[in-house]
């Protein structure tokens, strides 16, 4: 459905269900140069389960109009004026890579609308190599190359659907593909630079009043578990109820651990929709 945030169109796939603000709410932020159709499995499931969904596609990425916005800060404000079309007062925050650091940027400074906050292949800091910054600038297809073999653990991993034909690392690079011919000039250089140049996660951490889920790829060599070992302490020294959960994946855990992936998020979103409503 298209919703206005600060006055633009703002894109959010429901799951295959006609949206209710009154169910537990959801948001799914995806990472960068994707869209919204990286969480196709989880967030059917979701919605099809008793949640509302709002699977993202970030300012000039998908459907969303733009301009792209070059701070993770700015995405996290968009990300909330979305929710306020929505009619949405409060929702668990799910993000993957660069939507992480969103996600954990609106649960931090608008932790009053955070029921709970799950974080997929994170990092703190969250840089970036000048090499990928200056392939993102000068020769984007060299970046989405590069970024597609690395998210990926194995050159042959199985498909995530049981039928044949289905090639991982080939449909995520036409995605970025096809994000980069929709959206704006530099757009994955504008990601890149947002996740590099974003010094607070561990001040947004030590302001998350919500249960946090951590979910890490255990062959990740792009944010790898250790990664997040400086913000797992952040959250737990300002008093959150932390979970981590590692699978074995890389990067790309949506695609390369899809059942792992939704199991962890189901389960973890019915703990905190069940700890709202005092349901056990």
């Amino acid at each position: 459905m298209i919703l206005d945030a600060h006055g633009r169109a703002a894109y959010a796939y429901a799951g295959g269900k006609p949206f209710d603000a009154t169910r537990p709410a959801v948001v799914f932020i995806h990472g960068a140069e994707h869209d919204h159709s990286v969480w196709a499995l989880q967030t059917r499931y979701f919605a099809h389960h008793g949640f509302g969904v709002l699977a993202l596609d970030l300012p000039s990425h998908g459907k969303s109009a733009g301009p792209a916005l070059s701070t993770i800060g700015e995405l996290a404000d968009w990300a909330i004026a979305v929710l306020d079309a929505a009619g949405v007062q409060k929702a668990i925050f799910v993000g993957h890579s660069m939507g992480s650091l969103i996600a954990l940027d609106a649960a931090g400074r608008y932790p009053e609308r955070a029921t709970g906050l799950a974080l997929l292949a994170t990092a703190a800091p969250m840089a970036v190599s000048d090499t990928l910054l200056d392939a993102a600038r000068e020769h984007e297809p060299e970046a989405i190359a590069m970024v597609n073999q690395w998210s990926h653990s194995t050159i042959a991993a199985k498909p995530s659907s049981p039928a044949p034909g289905f090639w991982l690392q080939g449909m995520n690079q036409r995605l970025m593909e096809r994000v980069s011919l929709r959206g704006e000039a530099l757009l994955f250089y504008t990601d890149f630079s947002a996740c590099n140049t974003y010094a607070d996660a561990l001040d947004r951490a030590a302001a998350v009043r919500c249960p946090v889920c951590i979910v890490s790829g255990k062959r990740d060599a792009m944010t790898p578990p250790r990664a997040a070992r400086a913000l797992v302490d952040g959250l737990r020294k300002a008093g959150a109820s932390v979970q981590t959960v590692e699978l074995d994946a890389g990067h790309a855990l949506m695609s390369e651990q899809p059942d792992a992936t939704l199991d962890t998020l189901f389960a973890f979103a019915l703990a905190c929709a069940n700890a709202k409503t005092g349901s056990g």
